[in-house]
């Protein structure tokens, strides 16, 4: 079946990249397939590009993604990029496409999902106990949406809490994060419709921010909201603080969003300390996914 690969146009162009997308199509127009190739140009990974693939489940193992992979490959090569990463639930078609064209698995991630919907009384009053144990020398806060103006520059130099977030042999890099940078990403969610909230660990000997969690939620407050993000510095460490705001945010989520089914978050298996706050709070794994690399 000859196969037709066409370069389309996405008008999906941020501060942080930029995609190149493709549709495949037999020769009279019927769509096969699609691909997405994000370019990162943000300082620390220019070197790295993320590659989405899909092909209609009846057209498989008719090189409809060979050769939409062939395609995304050539570009990220032209483009001077020195991996592209791509990722796929574990065990699925996806899984066994990446593994079998050169991709080499870098990362495995559990999802687990918290039910807010279930949550009996005495695991709400064990939540609420955590939030409300004090840690001497620091304070909770919380926003939604973007991050306040007095709050941005600390907030913007808290992001490299995620610096040293356990990847493995993923070839990330290394994120630069300022306060237009952090304002941007706000931005985005908003753009999509969506609800942004921050919860934050203020130390109180500088009102300088020692973590954050972060959390997504549908526009319309209902579904599955998403935890973008949980991190601590590493001179705030040691204090339980990661802990304390993810309880903090499964109490904000349920005030701000009552209808809310539940909260889901995905974690590196080499990160063995968040995965044990994540089993203390009663999130529940779902399903792993898995990190490919290819290097260029």
């Amino acid at each position: 079946m000859p196969i037709r690969i066409t370069a389309l146009t996405d008008p999906d162009r941020t501060a942080s990249g930029y995609r190149l997308a493709w549709l495949a199509s037999q020769e009279d127009g019927e769509p096969l397939g699609s691909a997405f190739l994000r370019m990162f140009t943000r300082e620390g990974q220019e070197h790295l590009a993320e590659l989405q693939l899909n092909v209609h489940t009846a057209e498989r193992r008719r090189r409809v993604g060979s050769r939409l992979l062939e395609t995304a490959v050539a570009a990220a090569r032209a483009e001077g990029r020195r991996s592209v990463i791509a990722q796929a639930d574990a065990g699925t078609p996806g899984d066994h496409f990446l593994a079998a064209r050169g991709f080499r698995r870098v990362l495995t991630l559990t999802y687990a999902r918290l039910a807010l919907d279930e949550l009996d009384n005495s695991k709400v009053d064990e939540i609420n106990a955590i939030v409300e144990q004090p840690h001497p020398g620091y304070r909770l806060a919380s926003w939604r949406g973007p991050v306040p103006e007095d709050l941005a520059k600390t907030f913007a130099d808290s992001r490299r809490a995620m610096d040293d977030m356990p990847m493995d042999d993923t070839d990330y890099g290394v994120v630069a994060w300022d306060v237009e940078r952090v304002l941007a990403a706000a931005k985005a969610i908003a753009d999509r419709g969506e609800l942004l909230t921050t919860v934050v660990a203020v130390d109180e000997s500088d009102s300088s921010i020692a973590g954050f969690s972060e959390l997504v939620v549908p526009g319309d407050g209902k579904g599955e909201g998403q935890h973008y993000g949980t991190g601590v510095l590493p001179e705030h460490r040691g204090h339980g603080l990661g802990r304390w705001m993810k309880a903090e945010m499964i109490r904000v989520a349920r005030a701000n969003h009552p209808e809310l089914a539940g909260l889901i978050t995905d974690t590196a298996d080499s990160n063995t300390h968040m995965r044990r706050i994540n089993d203390a709070l009663g999130y529940v794994p779902t399903h792993q996914a898995l990190e490919y690399q290819l290097n260029l």
